[in-house]
């Protein structure tokens, strides 16, 4: 039974920084990546980032590339989301998930990385807030 369990979250400065952890256990297999999503207060959940089991995908969105990144700790079973100078706006519930690795891709037409119904086990999330 695949598990996946975020810590890390908190209440953070504007400008400031913050790692999330994401314990994965329960896969029989190396055909998965891990995703990070948000989602703050009536807002649709945002796809932030997927990471194959075994690092060999790696992807960012657009809209928080630069700021966060995505890593991973095999010894650990965890898949990491740093998030550097942050904003009011990144305040949401963090969550991570999991899904086949070929859904961890994004193409000129499809990009199913960043989309919710792509992924399969979700965490119960973990808050962030930033405000001063």
């Amino acid at each position: 039974q695949v598990q996946l369990v975020e810590s890390g979250g908190g209440l953070v400065q504007p400008g400031g920084s913050l790692r999330l952890a994401c314990a994965v256990s329960g896969f029989t297999d190396d055909d998965y990546a891990i995703g990070w999503f948000r989602q703050a207060p009536g807002m649709e959940r945002e796809g932030l980032a997927c990471m194959s089991s075994v690092g060999d995908r790696l992807l960012i969105a657009d809209s928080v590339r630069g700021r966060f990144t995505i890593s991973g700790d095999s010894a650990k079973n965890a898949v990491y989301l740093q998030l550097k100078s942050v904003t009011p706006e990144d305040t949401a519930v963090y969550y991570c998930s999991s899904s086949r690795k070929h859904h961890c891709y994004c193409g000129p037409q499809h990009c199913p990385f960043i989309m919710p119904a792509a992924y399969t086990d979700w965490g119960q999330g973990t808050q962030v807030t930033v405000s001063p």
